[in-house]
Protein backbone atom coordinates (compact mmCIF):
# COMPACT_ATOMS: atom_id res chain seq x y z
CA UNK A 1 0.00 0.00 0.00
CA UNK A 2 1.44 3.47 -1.05
CA UNK A 3 2.43 5.60 2.24
CA UNK A 4 0.09 8.10 2.59
CA UNK A 5 2.64 10.69 2.84
CA UNK A 6 1.15 14.48 2.78
CA UNK A 7 -2.63 12.89 4.06
CA UNK A 8 -1.27 13.74 7.58
CA UNK A 9 -4.59 14.01 9.62
CA UNK A 10 -7.29 14.58 6.97
CA UNK A 11 -7.44 10.37 6.85
CA UNK A 12 -9.13 8.40 9.87
CA UNK A 13 -8.37 4.81 10.26
CA UNK A 14 -5.22 2.42 9.97
CA UNK A 15 -4.92 -1.42 9.88
CA UNK A 16 -5.20 -4.10 11.90
CA UNK A 17 -3.97 -7.45 11.69
CA UNK A 18 -5.28 -10.84 11.68
CA UNK A 19 -6.20 -13.39 14.51
CA UNK A 20 -3.78 -16.43 14.34
CA UNK A 21 -5.30 -19.76 12.94
CA UNK A 22 -3.57 -23.26 14.14
CA UNK A 23 -1.03 -24.78 11.35
CA UNK A 24 -2.65 -27.51 8.94
CA UNK A 25 -2.28 -30.66 10.19
CA UNK A 26 -1.85 -29.53 14.32
CA UNK A 27 -2.61 -31.39 17.75
CA UNK A 28 -6.16 -30.69 18.68
CA UNK A 29 -5.69 -27.98 21.91
CA UNK A 30 -5.80 -29.40 24.82
CA UNK A 31 -9.10 -29.38 27.10
CA UNK A 32 -8.89 -26.50 29.54
CA UNK A 33 -10.50 -26.04 32.97
CA UNK A 34 -10.11 -22.18 33.22
CA UNK A 35 -13.03 -20.08 32.85
CA UNK A 36 -14.87 -19.79 29.22
CA UNK A 37 -14.27 -16.91 27.17
CA UNK A 38 -17.77 -15.38 27.80
CA UNK A 39 -16.32 -15.39 31.24
CA UNK A 40 -13.15 -14.05 30.76
CA UNK A 41 -14.10 -11.70 28.41
CA UNK A 42 -16.96 -10.05 31.01
CA UNK A 43 -14.35 -10.41 33.82
CA UNK A 44 -12.04 -8.58 31.73
CA UNK A 45 -14.39 -5.54 30.83
CA UNK A 46 -15.67 -4.25 27.37
CA UNK A 47 -13.42 -5.65 24.30
CA UNK A 48 -12.12 -2.25 22.76
CA UNK A 49 -13.60 -1.52 19.38
CA UNK A 50 -12.34 -2.58 16.20
CA UNK A 51 -10.17 -0.20 14.42
CA UNK A 52 -11.14 0.35 10.55
CA UNK A 53 -8.89 -0.17 8.27
CA UNK A 54 -7.04 2.40 5.79
CA UNK A 55 -8.78 2.69 2.35
CA UNK A 56 -6.46 0.45 -0.72
CA UNK A 57 -4.23 1.90 -2.29
CA UNK A 58 -2.11 1.59 -5.45
CA UNK A 59 1.47 0.73 -5.38
CA UNK A 60 3.67 3.62 -6.91
CA UNK A 61 5.06 3.12 -10.09
CA UNK A 62 8.73 2.61 -10.94
CA UNK A 63 10.76 6.31 -10.32
CA UNK A 64 7.90 6.55 -7.49
CA UNK A 65 5.13 7.81 -10.33
CA UNK A 66 1.64 8.12 -8.43
CA UNK A 67 -0.54 5.38 -9.75
CA UNK A 68 -3.52 5.50 -11.81
CA UNK A 69 -7.03 3.63 -11.40
CA UNK A 70 -9.67 3.52 -13.74
CA UNK A 71 -11.29 0.37 -13.71
CA UNK A 72 -11.65 -2.62 -11.81
CA UNK A 73 -10.41 -5.97 -14.14
CA UNK A 74 -13.24 -7.14 -15.82
CA UNK A 75 -15.15 -9.78 -13.97
CA UNK A 76 -18.68 -10.91 -13.59
CA UNK A 77 -19.39 -9.04 -10.35
CA UNK A 78 -21.78 -7.06 -11.17
CA UNK A 79 -20.62 -3.91 -9.00
CA UNK A 80 -20.07 -0.29 -10.69
CA UNK A 81 -18.72 3.03 -8.99
CA UNK A 82 -20.83 5.94 -9.24
CA UNK A 83 -18.41 9.06 -8.47
CA UNK A 84 -19.52 12.85 -8.97
CA UNK A 85 -16.97 15.64 -9.18
CA UNK A 86 -17.58 18.52 -7.34
CA UNK A 87 -16.10 21.09 -9.12
CA UNK A 88 -15.20 24.46 -8.60
CA UNK A 89 -12.47 26.83 -9.18
CA UNK A 90 -10.43 29.19 -7.15
CA UNK A 91 -11.40 32.67 -8.80
CA UNK A 92 -15.44 31.75 -8.54
CA UNK A 93 -16.16 32.74 -5.32
CA UNK A 94 -17.43 36.19 -7.05
CA UNK A 95 -19.84 33.99 -9.18
CA UNK A 96 -21.14 31.98 -6.22
CA UNK A 97 -21.94 35.34 -4.15
CA UNK A 98 -23.87 36.81 -7.15
CA UNK A 99 -25.93 33.11 -6.59
CA UNK A 100 -24.41 30.59 -8.98
CA UNK A 101 -25.26 26.80 -7.42
CA UNK A 102 -21.98 24.97 -7.47
CA UNK A 103 -23.35 22.34 -5.12
CA UNK A 104 -26.38 20.35 -5.79
CA UNK A 105 -27.88 19.18 -2.44
CA UNK A 106 -30.77 17.62 -3.81
CA UNK A 107 -28.31 14.97 -5.89
CA UNK A 108 -27.12 14.35 -2.59
CA UNK A 109 -30.45 14.05 -1.03
CA UNK A 110 -31.58 11.37 -4.24
CA UNK A 111 -28.40 9.35 -3.79
CA UNK A 112 -29.37 8.59 -0.11
CA UNK A 113 -33.04 8.03 -0.75
CA UNK A 114 -31.90 5.56 -2.87
CA UNK A 115 -29.28 4.48 -0.80
CA UNK A 116 -26.19 4.62 -3.51
CA UNK A 117 -22.60 4.36 -2.11
CA UNK A 118 -20.75 6.71 -4.21
CA UNK A 119 -17.48 8.93 -3.97
CA UNK A 120 -17.60 12.35 -3.94
CA UNK A 121 -14.32 14.12 -6.00
CA UNK A 122 -14.45 17.51 -4.32
CA UNK A 123 -12.79 20.73 -4.79
CA UNK A 124 -10.96 22.32 -1.59
CA UNK A 125 -12.58 25.32 -3.11
CA UNK A 126 -16.03 23.88 -3.21
CA UNK A 127 -15.42 22.73 0.82
CA UNK A 128 -14.22 25.90 1.33
CA UNK A 129 -17.63 27.56 -0.06
CA UNK A 130 -20.40 25.02 1.05
CA UNK A 131 -18.33 23.56 4.31
CA UNK A 132 -21.56 22.62 6.17
CA UNK A 133 -22.41 19.86 2.97
CA UNK A 134 -18.83 19.06 2.77
CA UNK A 135 -19.22 17.74 6.68
CA UNK A 136 -22.13 16.09 5.71
CA UNK A 137 -20.93 14.26 2.80
CA UNK A 138 -18.14 13.26 4.74
CA UNK A 139 -19.66 12.47 7.83
CA UNK A 140 -22.04 10.15 6.22
CA UNK A 141 -21.19 6.33 5.88
CA UNK A 142 -22.40 5.61 2.71
CA UNK A 143 -20.34 8.31 0.86
CA UNK A 144 -16.17 9.02 0.88
CA UNK A 145 -14.53 12.76 -0.22
CA UNK A 146 -11.66 12.07 -2.58
CA UNK A 147 -9.44 14.96 -4.39
CA UNK A 148 -9.87 17.30 -6.80
CA UNK A 149 -7.20 19.71 -6.20
CA UNK A 150 -8.00 22.93 -4.84
CA UNK A 151 -7.82 24.88 -7.47
CA UNK A 152 -9.42 22.86 -10.03
CA UNK A 153 -6.87 24.38 -12.55
CA UNK A 154 -4.80 21.77 -14.65
CA UNK A 155 -2.14 20.01 -13.79
CA UNK A 156 -1.14 19.75 -17.62
CA UNK A 157 -1.99 21.90 -20.64
CA UNK A 158 -3.86 21.96 -22.98
CA UNK A 159 -6.74 20.97 -20.58
CA UNK A 160 -9.90 22.45 -21.87
CA UNK A 161 -8.60 26.04 -21.10
CA UNK A 162 -8.50 25.34 -17.85
CA UNK A 163 -5.66 27.30 -16.15
CA UNK A 164 -2.41 25.45 -15.41
CA UNK A 165 -0.80 24.76 -11.61
CA UNK A 166 3.00 25.03 -11.75
CA UNK A 167 4.69 21.52 -11.71
CA UNK A 168 6.27 22.95 -8.08
CA UNK A 169 2.99 23.99 -6.89
CA UNK A 170 1.05 20.83 -7.59
CA UNK A 171 1.66 18.90 -4.41
CA UNK A 172 0.93 21.95 -2.50
CA UNK A 173 -2.53 22.07 -4.40
CA UNK A 174 -3.69 18.45 -3.46
CA UNK A 175 -2.47 19.11 -0.06
CA UNK A 176 -5.02 22.39 0.22
CA UNK A 177 -7.89 20.71 -0.60
CA UNK A 178 -7.19 17.92 2.06
CA UNK A 179 -6.95 21.26 4.81
CA UNK A 180 -9.82 22.55 3.77
CA UNK A 181 -12.10 19.06 4.10
CA UNK A 182 -10.64 18.43 7.64
CA UNK A 183 -11.30 22.18 8.00
CA UNK A 184 -14.91 21.66 7.12
CA UNK A 185 -15.18 18.80 9.85
CA UNK A 186 -15.14 15.50 7.07
CA UNK A 187 -14.15 12.59 8.24
CA UNK A 188 -15.19 10.35 5.34
CA UNK A 189 -11.77 11.22 3.24
CA UNK A 190 -9.76 8.57 0.94
CA UNK A 191 -6.14 9.24 -0.26
CA UNK A 192 -7.87 9.34 -4.10
CA UNK A 193 -6.85 12.50 -6.29
CA UNK A 194 -8.54 12.59 -9.64
CA UNK A 195 -7.16 15.16 -12.41
CA UNK A 196 -9.54 17.94 -13.05
CA UNK A 197 -10.41 17.39 -16.91
CA UNK A 198 -9.17 14.01 -16.33
CA UNK A 199 -5.70 15.90 -18.38
CA UNK A 200 -2.30 14.11 -16.45
CA UNK A 201 1.26 14.02 -17.81
CA UNK A 202 4.27 12.21 -16.71
CA UNK A 203 5.83 15.06 -15.10
CA UNK A 204 2.62 16.01 -13.08
CA UNK A 205 2.16 11.96 -11.97
CA UNK A 206 5.79 12.86 -10.76
CA UNK A 207 5.05 15.87 -9.06
CA UNK A 208 2.31 14.00 -7.00
CA UNK A 209 4.19 11.18 -6.09
CA UNK A 210 4.98 12.47 -2.32
CA UNK A 211 1.40 13.03 -1.77
CA UNK A 212 1.18 9.42 -1.86
CA UNK A 213 -2.48 9.41 -3.36
CA UNK A 214 -3.65 7.32 -6.09
CA UNK A 215 -4.93 9.25 -9.50
CA UNK A 216 -8.62 7.68 -10.42
CA UNK A 217 -9.89 8.22 -13.75
CA UNK A 218 -12.81 6.43 -15.14
CA UNK A 219 -13.82 3.75 -17.96
CA UNK A 220 -17.51 5.57 -18.18
CA UNK A 221 -18.19 9.00 -19.19
CA UNK A 222 -21.61 10.17 -18.59
CA UNK A 223 -21.88 13.81 -20.48
CA UNK A 224 -23.91 15.21 -17.75
CA UNK A 225 -21.30 18.54 -18.08
CA UNK A 226 -23.79 21.25 -19.54
CA UNK A 227 -26.03 18.80 -20.38
CA UNK A 228 -29.71 19.67 -20.75
CA UNK A 229 -31.32 16.01 -21.39
CA UNK A 230 -31.52 14.23 -18.54
CA UNK A 231 -32.49 10.73 -20.59
CA UNK A 232 -29.83 11.46 -22.79
CA UNK A 233 -27.36 11.37 -19.66
CA UNK A 234 -28.99 8.12 -18.56
CA UNK A 235 -28.92 6.48 -22.01
CA UNK A 236 -24.91 6.94 -22.03
CA UNK A 237 -24.39 5.78 -18.92
CA UNK A 238 -26.49 2.54 -18.94
CA UNK A 239 -25.21 1.77 -22.58
CA UNK A 240 -21.62 1.53 -21.49
CA UNK A 241 -21.69 0.18 -17.91
CA UNK A 242 -20.33 -3.01 -17.25
CA UNK A 243 -19.37 -5.20 -14.93
CA UNK A 244 -16.41 -3.23 -12.75
CA UNK A 245 -17.35 -0.01 -14.37
CA UNK A 246 -16.05 3.18 -12.93
CA UNK A 247 -18.38 5.96 -14.09
CA UNK A 248 -17.37 9.98 -13.89
CA UNK A 249 -20.29 12.32 -13.18
CA UNK A 250 -20.77 16.13 -11.62
CA UNK A 251 -22.12 17.78 -8.10
CA UNK A 252 -22.79 21.06 -9.54
CA UNK A 253 -25.71 22.31 -10.38
CA UNK A 254 -24.72 25.36 -12.84
CA UNK A 255 -22.26 23.13 -14.72
CA UNK A 256 -24.38 19.75 -14.55
CA UNK A 257 -27.91 21.02 -13.96
CA UNK A 258 -29.43 16.98 -14.89
CA UNK A 259 -27.92 15.00 -13.16
CA UNK A 260 -30.20 14.20 -10.34
CA UNK A 261 -32.52 13.37 -12.68
CA UNK A 262 -30.51 11.28 -14.79
CA UNK A 263 -29.33 9.46 -11.64
CA UNK A 264 -33.12 8.92 -10.84
CA UNK A 265 -33.58 6.53 -13.71
CA UNK A 266 -30.09 5.19 -13.83
CA UNK A 267 -30.04 3.02 -10.45
CA UNK A 268 -33.03 1.29 -10.76
CA UNK A 269 -32.40 0.08 -14.58
CA UNK A 270 -28.78 -0.84 -13.34
CA UNK A 271 -29.86 -2.61 -9.99
CA UNK A 272 -32.83 -4.21 -12.10
CA UNK A 273 -29.71 -5.70 -14.09
CA UNK A 274 -28.54 -7.03 -11.07
CA UNK A 275 -25.82 -4.93 -10.35
CA UNK A 276 -24.53 -3.36 -6.76
CA UNK A 277 -23.20 0.40 -6.20
CA UNK A 278 -19.98 0.75 -4.32
CA UNK A 279 -17.62 3.48 -3.33
CA UNK A 280 -13.85 3.72 -5.46
CA UNK A 281 -12.13 2.33 -1.85
CA UNK A 282 -14.78 -0.73 -2.28
CA UNK A 283 -14.01 -1.32 -5.99
CA UNK A 284 -10.12 -0.89 -6.05
CA UNK A 285 -10.26 -3.32 -2.74
CA UNK A 286 -12.09 -6.08 -4.35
Amino acid sequence: MAALGLLGAALVGCGGGAAERPAPGAAPPAVSHEPSPKASAAAAGPKPARVPTAPPTLAQGPGGVTPVYTRRAKGTEKVVALTFDADMTADQGPRAARGEHFDNPQLIATLRRLKVDATVFMTGRWAEEYPDQAKSIGGDPRFEIANHSYSHYAFASPCYGLPTVAGPDMATDVQRAFDAFRDAGAVNVVPYFRFPGGCYDDAALRALAPTGVTAVQWDVVSGDAFAKDADAVADQVLDEVEPGSLVVMHCTRSAAPVTERAIRRIVPELRARGYRFVKVSELMGR
